[in-house]
């Protein structure tokens, strides 16, 4: 199976065995989890705050409190065939509280004055810059979405899940993944074509 950004196939039973480690407080096991899946996390945390700051913000913060998460009560053992659905659910997690600081903090940092231009990166930021605008008129079209149906199309559209492994990161049978598929495919028939940063962002 494809983990996605890095398009390699981990082979049978890796992503298991990497958890049985992290159980037994093997730090190595995140490091190895951190390369296979960062990139997901980030295009996964990209989708949903259209910014490409909060987004490394965001992998730090999954890889970190999945860590803590592990010291402090660890979970059962893996039952999906990879650990991405369960670390997308964590980076779903902070993106929502990163959202909820960044609104405190929003009126604050609008009284910074701008930072001096840097030529030497202009292309670059200007590139970051329309990759977050875009994104954001996607965000505004998804957001029309109930939240069932926006996260799971968030999970299987846009990072690459299974209808499997969404259901069993989302606690809800597959029927249900693939009823949720159908209905926002229903509703916003434009909406999935209209997504088009996936690809770039795999």
């Amino acid at each position: 199976m494809a983990t996605g950004s890095g398009g390699l196939d981990p082979g049978p039973g890796p992503d298991e065995e990497l958890w049985e480690r992290l159980r037994t407080g093997d730090h190595f096991a995140l490091g190895e989890l951190f390369d296979r899946y960062a990139d997901d996390v980030r295009a996964f945390a990209f989708r949903r705050t259209a910014s490409w700051s909060t987004a490394d913000d965001v992998v730090q913060a999954t890889f970190l409190n999945t860590w803590r998460r592990f010291q402090r009560n660890p979970p059962g053992p893996l039952t999906a065939p990879s650990a991405r659905g369960w670390l997308l659910m964590v980076a779903r997690h902070e993106c929502n509280s990163l959202f909820r600081t960044a609104n405190r903090l929003r009126k604050l940092v609008d009284r910074l004055p701008d930072p001096p231009p840097d030529d030497d990166h202009a292309p670059d930021v200007a590139r970051r810059l329309d990759d977050e605008r875009r994104m954001s008129a996607i965000r505004r079209a998804v957001a029309k979405l109930p939240r069932h149906e926006r996260e799971t199309l968030e999970l299987v559209v846009w990072s690459g899940l299974t209808t499997a492994e969404a259901a069993d990161a989302l606690g809800v049978p597959v029927g249900t993944v693939k009823a949720r598929l159908h209905r926002t495919r229903r509703r916003f028939p434009d909406l999935l074509t209209r997504v088009d940063l996936t690809e770039e962002l795999s």
